[in-house]
């Protein structure tokens, strides 16, 4: 099945502070189901779930996004659930990116990007979410450092949405797995560092071709978005 995955910017720009909106929400979703991103000046963790559009504010508390909300960056793609599979106990995010992973690999899918949403019964997820700082140029890690709350969910059922992109695209995304969680009844999400599930149900897409929409404001082309030093600065904050 043909699909697509759509990101809005690249992950140098932000890292680099440009928290610009590009499109809208509305826009964003005619693009797809499933994915994540965050919002204008880095106002939340976005988690796109089921054609739903939520925001994780500073203290996980998720809410419905208005459509006209603008966003900076995002990666989504089109959930169809082509795999399907479940999981036993996964004692932490390494052990479930060590699975997926696996499972692509079999697919010989380690040079595609893929989009996942994991449902299940998590024992704990240590996630994190951020308040909204509005300036630019200011790097997407000094940004964390001042408004990142970082927080635990316990004995919690709900879903994780994620996307995988291959090595070789490093900085455009993040390579490997990048993931989400929302809370089964729409209270409690972020941007996850680590989780323990007890058991879960995976539905899993590759996906084989990409489009990405640039910012066309001449702010943009004041970024210099090759520099040595910035892969480590991303991994330092995902």
């Amino acid at each position: 099945m043909d699909n697509k995955m759509y990101q809005v910017s690249t992950l140098q720009a932000l890292a680099l502070g440009y928290s610009r909106a590009v499109v809208t929400v509305e826009e964003l979703l005619r693009e797809g189901n499933t994915g994540l991103g965050t919002f204008e000046d880095v106002n939340g963790e976005m988690i796109l779930m089921d054609g739903n559009c939520y925001r994780a504010d500073q203290d996980g508390r998720i809410s419905r996004v208005p459509a006209e909300t603008g966003v900076p960056f995002a990666a989504v793609g089109t959930l169809h659930g082509e795999r399907r599979f479940s999981l036993g106990r996964m004692a932490s995010i390494d052990e479930l990116r060590t699975e997926l992973t696996q499972k692509i690999e079999e697919d010989f899918g380690l040079n595609s990007m893929h989009v996942v949403k994991v449902d299940g019964f998590f024992e704990n997820v240590d996630a994190r979410s951020e308040a909204p700082y509005r300036s630019h140029h200011i790097s997407l890690k000094e940004i964390l450092d001042q408004n990142q709350k970082a927080f635990q969910f316990e004995d919690i059922r709900g879903s994780l949405v994620g996307v995988y992109f291959p090595d070789y695209m490093d900085g455009i995304n993040m390579p490997g797995w990048h993931l989400h969680f929302l809370s089964e009844d729409r209270t409690k999400g972020g941007h996850v560092f680590d989780l323990c599930i007890r058991d879960a149900d995976v539905q899993l897409d590759k996906i084989s071709s990409m489009m990405i929409r640039l910012p066309s404001e001449p702010a943009f082309d004041t970024y210099s978005l090759k520099q040595e030093h910035l892969q480590e600065e991303i991994k330092s904050v995902e």
